[in-house]
């Protein structure tokens, strides 16, 4: 399996941007796939998850700003970034796997990941 990610870029506070994350060499909808960033001299983190069970899961931070949405047609998972601010400037990750759902948000539980792609947001 592999992810390949892509949207990133340089915005202004406020604007938005979508990810986007092609999965290619698996079954689409075995997985339960999720995005993850990490900021520079920070640890992963975890964004938000479209499980196996179609349900979405959101860090807190993100809530309301973010939608993690998914098109099996096009093997595609997205991140539709609403009202960005600063503090979301980070490499984002997509990742696939197949987590139950109460270990979504868990990085450990998931085996595929992209090569990232920097979202830099500017006040």
């Amino acid at each position: 399996v592999q992810l390949q990610a892509s949207g990133g870029g340089l915005v202004q506070a406020g604007t938005s941007l979508r990810l986007s994350c092609a999965l290619s060499g698996g079954t689409f909808s075995r997985y339960g796939m999720a995005w993850f960033r990490q900021a520079l001299e920070k640890e992963r983190e975890f964004v938000a998850a479209f499980t196996t069970g179609r349900s979405t899961v959101y860090a807190d931070s993100v809530k309301g700003r973010f939608t993690i949405s998914r098109d099996a047609a096009k093997n595609t998972l997205y991140l539709q970034m609403n009202s960005l601010k600063p503090e979301d400037t980070a490499v984002y990750y997509c990742t696939a796997g197949q987590p139950i759902y109460s270990q979504s948000s868990q990085w450990s539980s998931y085996y595929y990941w992209g090569q990232g792609t920097l979202v830099t947001v500017s006040s």
